[in-house]
């Protein structure tokens, strides 16, 4: 979920000041710095009022949070890293937390943490930099596939569970529906491609026992699994020209025009989807990505962790807040608002049980085979320079073969991942 743009600190718009009417003795004229992410969530400006009470009554302290947009933050915590004018907590998206940590702006809070084995394992893996944690899992999304229920009730179609049978409801409905697309395959969109490579047992990259890292996209498995997702376009007809080069958004848009019957789309879409054509209601559903001999084939964990930030004025207070917003009364009211999913299992655990079939297979996806990309401070270049929607892409326009593409794809990542080693 990282997204980067340029903004000066001492220009945001978007400030919400939280101030006390009264403040508990111990915190008298102190006040606690936030920085909370918005473009994805509601408006979350009530939510941190009623944060920012319960913390007062706490510890005595204010809260001031500024709501930073996700496409300005990443060089907005490179600025304030670099200028020392950081807050005391910090909301930061999965695949900065290693970039960030690596840069020495995160504090370890390995031992305040403690056990792990209540969070989601993927939201821990990404929080981690050489086997310490610099970010407490808070939330996350995932990505399944949704579809048009009404659809699949008049072709007589069953929710697939393997990857054959994907390919066969996919090009029943092609070959039925002419002025749909069945199931578009977005150049531009690397976490709908993802879980074929990751579902076939092939990586990324994976790191050595050394700290060096091999890639992975041109393994016989990772190929494999490539080729049956861009073939889905390419032999099987399930997709559009068009569609080479689509972002997540242009599928989300087609979907709710109703040009698409079905697509690998987050679990944050349904309620947008409804919003932009409220007579889909009653008529979409999802179902996790299938395995290519069933099960289910892993699916990235779009999220974010809390950090405490280097030079907190007082780190026991900022570790107090990250544990006021990470309790289960807080987490349950953030989740119901937001629609993302708590980053604790036993808080998960509840969705994953949940008779709303819009909410339960994303549960389920996240619970079972919720992923993250390879865990490391060069991450981010990776995602800036396109590298994996640029391999997408040469094979979907036919101006490379899957071995060519995967094989270029595999140099550049490992090259970048391994850059300052």
């Amino acid at each position: 979920m990282a997204r980067t743009r340029a903004l000066s600190v001492t220009a945001l718009s978007a400030v919400v000041a939280l101030v006390a009417s009264a403040c508990g003795d111990g915190g008298e004229g102190r006040t606690l710095e936030v920085w909370i992410m918005e473009g994805t969530n509601p408006d979350a400006t009530e939510y941190f009022e009623d944060i920012g009470e319960q913390f007062r009554e706490e510890t005595g302290v204010e809260v001031s949070v500024e709501f930073q947009p996700w496409a300005d933050a990443h060089d907005q915590f490179v600025t304030a890293m670099a200028g020392d004018t950081m807050p005391d907590v910090a909301e930061v998206g999965t695949t900065w937390t290693p970039e960030f940590a690596a840069a020495g702006g995160l504090v370890d809070v390995t031992d305040r943490v403690g056990d792990t084995d209540h969070y989601v394992d993927g939201l821990v893996e990404a929080g981690q930099l050489d086997g310490r944690l610099y970010g407490v899992p808070w939330y996350a999304g995932v990505r399944s596939i949704v579809y048009r229920t009404d659809v699949f009730e008049e072709l007589d179609l069953e929710e697939p569970e393997d990857w054959e049978e994907l390919r066969d409801v996919a090009v029943t409905i092609a070959e039925e529906k002419e002025d749909m697309t069945a199931f578009p395959i977005a150049g531009g969109a690397m976490h709908q491609m993802t879980p074929f490579i990751w579902g076939n047992g092939g990586d990324i990259a994976v790191q050595e026992e050394g700290g060096t890292w091999t890639a992975g996209l041109d393994s016989a498995e990772a190929r494999e699994g490539l080729s049956f997702y861009t073939d889905l376009a390419l032999e099987d007809g399930t997709s559009t020209t068009g569609a080479t080069t689509w972002l997540e958004t242009d599928l989300q848009d087609n979907f709710i025009d109703g040009n698409v019957a079905m697509m690998i789309s987050g679990s944050w879409t349904p309620a947008a989807i409804l919003e932009g054509n409220e007579e889909l209601e009653g008529n979409i559903g999802a179902f996790p990505v299938p395995g290519p001999d069933g099960g289910t084939s892993p699916s990235f964990l779009g999220g974010s962790h809390l950090s405490v930030m280097s030079g907190a004025d007082d780190e026991d207070l900022a570790w107090t807040f990250i544990e006021l917003l990470t309790s289960e009364e807080n987490m349950q009211r953030w989740s119901e608002d937001t629609t993302y999913f708590p980053g604790t299992q036993e808080q998960l655990d509840p969705y994953t049980e949940s008779d709303d079939p819009l909410v339960q297979p994303f549960a389920e996806q996240m619970s079972e085979a919720g992923t993250t990309v390879p865990v490391s401070e060069n991450w981010g270049k990776i995602e800036g320079d396109q590298t994996l929607p640029t391999m997408l892409q040469a094979i979907l326009d036919e101006r490379s073969t899957v071995d060519e593409a995967a094989a270029a794809a595999a140099q550049d990542v490992e090259e970048t991942l391994n850059e300052g080693s």
